[in-house]
């Protein structure tokens, strides 16, 4: 089967397209054709794919990216027995016609949801964008498959559709157990996923000896504070770096943070983060989201605080830092439940949903043919 993915949006590297969708391709034999910004993401390609540089979609300028998609994908379709596009605006660059290969949109989240809670967007803008995301993603579910990342995509949709969730690659012995000296944060840093309050924290945890690492790419509008946070050695930024080693920077911290402001699409979102911190043997602590409370509360595992309350964050890790046992506790409790999730159980079932998919747009286009 030879499969084109795309995206103009998410970094070359996302974990989710990268190290868990083509990697399972690639080890079930299949071709994977990757379109993706890997210049300005300043990426090397892996080997093992055929790689199509495009430009990234950044804030308002998309307009550039789309085209270069476009004409990517068209000349991938070519010879593709199945599309894999992972954004909305990819919708718009979909090659046409009878003999293109069935197209599935990977849909990670909401992105109408996101925009309209961007304070930095015009309310306007925002008036604009979100309903144009919303008929295309109603025109997406008549014309192609969908896949979905969490069971809360579903509602936004007339039809039920695979769900294919984020899991982590769990080492198979235990990680080492927590320490006492490092917090870690592993995602895209912006001020609705609680950039603010994760500086904040760290200028709180600085006196007691308690350094913070954030591993992430970063919003436009968050970037000087984290940069003059970094000078001033109040923590240490470390831009995108590969889940793979993302993922090993975690072991051995104090906790894994997800400070994750009370919006609608974050209410409905899968802990994914936390179980990612979960899987390398580190407690974990939250703002009380609800899927985050039910796997806290479930696996005792970490600790829930407040909603924009760097204070009581601080307290928590603390508190962590005091009780050896307990932390070690539930860095192995958080392990346990994280295998249950290893990612590579569950690849299979997602390259034959694929697999059938190809095979289906195959027998339709030799039908044309014929």
């Amino acid at each position: 089967m030879r499969v084109c993915m795309g995206t103009i949006v998410h970094h070359p590297e996302d974990a989710r397209i990268m190290h868990r969708q083509i990697r399972a391709l690639l080890a079930a034999g299949h071709d994977v054709t990757y379109v993706a910004p890997f210049t300005h993401c300043n990426v090397t390609p892996s080997p093992k794919i055929r790689a199509v540089d495009v430009p990234r979609a950044v804030g308002l300028r998309r307009a550039k990216a789309i085209r270069a998609a476009r004409g990517a994908l068209r000349r991938a379709a070519a010879d593709a027995d199945l599309i894999v596009v992972h954004d909305v605006e990819l919708l718009l660059a979909l090659p046409r016609g009878r003999r293109v290969p069935p197209v599935v949109w990977d849909v990670h989240g909401d992105t109408a949801a996101a925009l309209a809670a961007r304070e930095h967007l015009a309310p306007m803008l925002r008036s604009v964008l979100v309903p144009l995301v919303r008929r295309l993603e109603a025109r997406a579910e008549r014309r192609v498959r969908l896949i979905v990342a969490e069971e809360a995509c579903l509602t936004r949709f007339r039809a039920p559709h695979p769900v294919v969730r984020n899991m982590p690659d769990v080492p198979e012995t235990p990680p080492p157990p927590p320490g006492e000296d490092r917090v870690v944060h592993v995602g895209h840093l912006a001020t609705e996923r609680g950039a603010a309050e994760l500086i904040e924290l760290a200028r709180l945890l600085r006196p007691h000896g308690i350094r913070m690492d954030l591993i992430g790419g970063a919003d436009t509008a968050i970037r000087p504070r984290l940069r003059d946070a970094q000078r001033e050695g109040v923590l240490d930024w470390y831009g995108h770096v590969p889940s793979r080693y993302a993922l090993r920077m975690v072991e051995g911290a104090l906790a894994g943070l997800s400070l994750l402001r009370d919006l609608p699409h974050h209410r409905t979102a899968e802990p994914t983060k936390l179980i990612e911190y979960m899987s390398r043997g580190v407690p974990v602590i939250s703002t009380p989201l609800p899927p985050a409370v039910s796997l806290i509360d479930e696996v005792r595992c970490g600790r829930v605080v407040p909603f924009g309350d760097p204070e009581a964050a601080a307290r928590a890790v603390l508190r962590l830092r005091e009780d050896l046992q307990e932390r070690i506790e539930m860095g192995e409790r958080g392990y346990r439940e994280a295998r249950r999730h290893h990612w590579p159980d569950h690849a299979p079932a997602f390259v034959a949903l694929l697999e059938s998919w190809a095979g289906a747009g195959a027998t339709a286009r030799r039908a044309l043919a014929a």
